[in-house]
């Protein structure tokens, strides 16, 4: 599958969930960050930029693998 058209979905669970997107490349780097507040939904893709997604706080990763819940009550 073209990397391009794979989305995924981020909701926050609690406010101040940070989303934080890595680089691509021999260094791996922070470029670029989003924070969302309880119920927001960012839908997101990796590109030729991102590589990896950092997630902290309370959130619903939804891919096409399945849904992920980070730090259950």
């Amino acid at each position: 599958m073209d990397r391009a058209n794979e989305f995924f979905v981020i909701k926050a669970k609690e406010n101040g969930v940070n989303v934080i997107g890595l680089t691509r490349g021999k260094d791996t780097r922070f470029h670029h960050s989003e924070k969302l507040d309880k119920g927001e939904v960012m839908i997101a893709q990796f590109t030729e930029h991102t590589s990896a997604v950092k997630i902290r706080g309370k959130a619903m990763i939804q891919t096409r693998h399945g849904i992920i819940h980070t730090e259950e009550e």
